[in-house]
């Protein structure tokens, strides 16, 4: 009888049973309403204590100059380009969960949208930082980068691809901000209902725009979502095309590629799966959320990373065959730099992290025992990092004349902003998850049998 109920309610098997519109009101909201756990403090100020490291690292970045950093002549691009690449990655599944499996109606996006959209907004946040301190001087970056009446030529150069970057990730952040806080209305309001504060209250109230749940409300609301949505899938695509355009148009053995677009959009979205399997499997179970992020949930999103790691391995072999198919000789030494040179070890810890830890994830055993896919995420997040660091420097740090290559090394300051950014993510994603749902609420009651049974999604 329950399997039958199941297939009749779209979407039920993602919600565990027993549940109506009140219990999962209290339970989500009961997170930010209820008790404040020690574990939530414990997170918070591990954050917070890495936050001070990154404040540390620009505050001496503005006293010093970038010459603090690691990089040099060859090797101009060092961990400001490799980790705002790499945050831009992450950024990825949030819009992807949001947008792309909205509008094809896939159920299980519903208990963990919230968390991803977060997750996106904060991780490109986090990438905005290395562009903009790597100027050198911050503080002109924007009459650098923006535009504006150019009738003397001068700058910027719109035929760069670093001006495209801050059309896209600007474009991308906003319609990500936007698409995110047109979620948050409805649970605003029903936090504004259930704010034992006055001050709580009336701050939910505000932002909740005076949502009523009337049918115009949601009419209005479900019209702008996938207007949103609509927007927002282009984004999933173009954004990281132009990041790899920053690389592909250029003519530096390595980056001349046509294969980097797709190649870089799979590595996005591989990215942000495994850091939203990465966050949501602690957060599940610190508190107790396993009748809304279930065993499916989780086996789905180990299924896309497992596909798009596929697609990211293939792109490995692709480059390692153009080297050699191209008979152009500069590319043939560029791989066999790789794999053999002075950084080969990252290659082949790459190689391990990105192409054959995920392999596991065929069976069915390790995609749904949470400890094993967690390490699994945990390798795919350091793989992904070893990839944009063996593309950016060992193109650079040996191209065309013996005679300019150098080496790179990176200093503690490159590694204390690259670490202060983590601390900056996980601030604001533990801020996230004590004010706002972490989960969206509305969304989940629309999987429950009532609401298929009075024929209104929305209201009870």
């Amino acid at each position: 009888m329950l399997d039958h109920a199941k297939e009749a309610v779209p979407g039920a098997r993602y919600l565990a049973p027993g549940h109506n519109f009140g219990s999962i009101t209290d339970k989500i909201s009961g997170i930010i309403t209820g008790r404040t756990p020690f574990s939530w403090f414990i997170g918070f100020l591990i954050g917070f204590s890495i936050l001070q490291v990154l404040l540390v690292a620009i505050a001496y970045l503005l006293f010093k100059g970038t010459g603090i950093w690691g990089i040099n002549n060859p090797v101009g691009w060092g961990f400001a380009i490799i980790n705002f690449v790499w945050w831009i990655g992450i950024g990825h599944a949030g819009t992807l969960i949001s947008a792309i499996l909205m509008l094809f109606r896939q159920h299980w996006r519903t208990s963990i949208n919230r968390a991803a959209e977060a997750m996106t907004v904060f991780a490109v946040a986090c990438a905005a930082i290395f562009p903009i301190f790597h100027t050198g001087r911050p503080w002109l970056a924007a009459y650098w980068l923006l535009p504006y009446p150019n009738t003397m030529g001068l700058w910027p150069n719109f035929r760069s691809p670093l001006i495209w970057d801050v059309f896209a990730v600007s474009t991308y952040a906003t319609i990500s901000i936007v698409f995110w806080y047109l979620g948050l209305i409805p649970d605003l309001a029903t936090m504004r209902d259930r704010a034992k504060s006055p001050l709580a209250r009336k701050l939910y109230g505000i932002f909740s725009l005076g949502w009523r749940g009337s049918a115009i409300h949601w009419q209005r609301y479900e019209m702008a979502s996938l207007l949103m949505a609509g927007l927002s899938t282009p984004l999933v695509l173009s954004v990281h095309t132009v990041v790899s355009f920053d690389f592909a148009v250029s003519v530096i053995p390595g980056w001349h590629a046509t294969i980097f677009p797709p190649y870089f959009v799979a590595g996005a979205i591989y990215a942000g799966f495994a850091m939203v399997l990465t966050l949501m499997i602690p957060m599940r179970a610190l508190y107790g959320l396993h009748d809304f992020i279930t065993e499916r949930h989780i086996e789905n999103m180990a299924k896309v990373t497992l596909a798009t790691g596929l697609i990211v391995f293939y792109g490995y072999c692709m480059e390692a065959f153009f080297g050699w198919y191209s008979a152009n000789q500069f590319e043939s030494y560029m791989i066999v730099n790789r794999m053999k040179g002075p950084y080969a070890g990252y290659y082949w810890a790459l190689i391990f992290c990105n192409g054959v830890v995920p392999q596991l994830l065929w069976s069915k055993k390790v995609r749904t025992s949470v400890l094993p896919l967690f390490a699994v995420c945990m390798a795919v997040n350091v793989g992904m990092w070893l990839e944009r660091f063996v593309i950016v420097v060992t193109s650079l740090h040996r191209d065309y004349l013996p005679g300019s290559w150098g080496m790179y090394y990176p200093t503690i300051w490159d590694w204390s902003t690259f670490i202060g950014t983590m601390g900056l993510f996980l601030t604001l994603f533990y801020l996230f998850i004590r004010v706002l749902p972490m989960i969206s609420i509305f969304e989940v009651r629309t999987l429950t049998p009532a609401a298929h049974a009075k024929g209104d999604a929305h209201h009870g």
